[in-house]
């Protein structure tokens, strides 16, 4: 993991002074948890989970709030704040900062969505099959989230059929036994200095 962090303070600037950094992928895939992982392997960098930005009436529809709160500010390299969503309570709540640090990661469905890859220093996509992420969500979740996983399944399907981000991702991230494994992802985008194996196109990092 500190290999690719190390990759990630590499890469030029993408928004203002700030490398953001997309993790997308199917809900269910851990993307909170490699965020988290990465995060602290870049020493604390800032993680926009997706969650806050969306709501109940707007699973996808946030590109506009997104780029108003968050996308704006970090171009301009002043803290942003946004108003997380309480997902229980169903509004939004006081507005949290979020630091124009050198690495932010942004992690979550859509985060490879075409509105905001102009402004990502590089595309991580969690690479599991959406069946496996989904029942390992509804798992994760219990019974009392059924309903919203019926409804869920259907929004994500339509949002990537019509917004895909996979094939735009620089690097898959596929977990292990122990770890993460890396490989060269649909978009191809990997520098010089990321120790990809040719032979299979992957590399553990962790």
């Amino acid at each position: 993991m500190h290999e690719l962090a190390t990759r990630l303070r590499r890469l030029p600037p993408s928004c203002g002074p700030v490398r953001l950094i997309g993790i997308d992928g199917h809900a269910g895939s851990g993307k909170s948890t490699f965020a988290g992982q990465l995060a602290h392997a870049l020493a604390g960098a800032p993680v926009l989970r997706l969650d806050d930005i969306a709501s109940h009436a707007e699973l996808f529809a946030w590109t506009d709030r997104l780029r108003t709160q968050v996308i704006a500010p970090l171009s301009r390299g002043e803290t942003a704040h946004y108003a997380p969503y309480d997902w229980n309570a169903r509004r939004f709540g006081p507005p949290h900062p979020l630091p124009a640090a050198p690495v932010v990661l942004v992690e979550g469905v859509g985060a490879g969505r075409r509105a905001l890859r102009p402004y990502l220093a590089q595309l991580l996509w969690m690479d599991m099959p959406r069946e496996e992420a989904w029942a390992r969500g509804r798992a994760r979740d219990g019974k009392e989230q059924r309903e919203f996983w019926a409804g869920w399944v259907r929004a994500e399907q339509q949002h990537f059929s019509e917004d895909p981000s996979r094939p735009f991702a620089d690097l898959l991230v596929r977990q292990c036994e122990k770890g993460y494994e890396l490989l060269r992802g649909p978009a191809g985008a990997v520098g010089p200095d990321h120790s990809i194996t040719h032979g299979d196109g992957s590399s553990a990092v962790c």
